[in-house]
């Protein structure tokens, strides 16, 4: 089951020089509402692939929110238009930071945050392009501001990327090790980040840079999954493990096997 084909999404328009957010799908907890996580999805989706797949897990006490990205010309498609959380020229840590967009995004993601009740734990989580704006969201909050220096006050537990990879990877660890705050939220920050060996569009050499850049910036508890022969798609083994760890990282309660 692929989340990236490039294909035009639904729901948002691009109007002036503003960028309008397409629909947002909520799945409602079956239990104790106990945690809430924003789930993004990949280049060319939307919402609702993900929140299918999301109310099929056995983790009845999260809610999940699955926003759709806004449409906007995407550079790596030569300039047409779809459904991106940013503007990107090479699926990699390597290519251009468009930070104005990723940081419109990872706003976005903090406000459908920050209505949550005060006693449910927080995360975000994301497939490719989506799992980048999630990675993006975790050195946000490690930091305690966004890339634009606005502050950032969404306290996440978790942090979840599938088939991604990191922005900003160049001047992170700069940025962490300048602030003995940043350094203490990082040291305990729980993310997961899972990759296919076979992925040909993020490519895997990209995800495990990216995990070992957040390793080596303090982010030590890091857990880094890896699966032979998996390309740019998600598979029940890997959900299977996201579940487990998620269970483990919140502390769920009434959670089907």
């Amino acid at each position: 089951m692929s989340f990236n084909s490039p294909t035009t999404g639904s729901g948002s328009r691009t109007s002036g020089r503003a960028l309008e957010f397409g629909r947002t799908h909520v799945v409602r907890p079956k239990g104790k509402h106990q945690a809430t996580i924003v789930w993004l999805h990949g280049l060319g989706d939307n919402g609702s692939s993900w929140s299918q797949l999301l109310e099929s897990l056995p983790l009845p006490n999260i809610k999940w929110i699955c926003p759709t990205a806004p449409t906007r010309p995407v550079a790596i498609f030569g300039g047409f238009p779809c459904t991106a959380w940013f503007d990107v020229g090479d699926l990699s840590e390597d290519g251009p930071d468009d930070v104005d967009g990723l940081d419109a995004s990872a706003a976005h993601v903090a406000n459908l945050l920050s209505t949550e009740p005060t006693d449910i734990k927080l995360g975000v989580g994301g497939f490719s392009m989506g799992a980048a704006i999630a990675l993006y969201s975790a050195t946000c909050c490690a930091q305690g501001k966004f890339g634009n220096g606005n502050p950032y006050r969404i306290n996440l537990s978790v942090v979840v990327g599938l088939s991604g990879w990191l922005p900003c990877s160049r001047s992170l660890r700069n940025k962490i090790e300048g602030s003995q705050e940043a350094m203490r939220r990082a040291a305990s920050f729980p993310l997961l980040l899972c990759h296919g060996r076979g992925d040909d569009v993020v490519q895997y050499q990209h995800g495990e840079k990216s995990a070992q850049v957040l390793s080596a910036t303090g982010f030590r508890n890091l857990t880094f999954r890896t699966y032979n022969g998996l390309g740019h798609y998600t598979i029940p083994q890997e959900m299977d493990e996201v579940c487990t760890w998620l269970n483990s990282r919140l502390g769920l309660e009434g959670s089907r096997s």
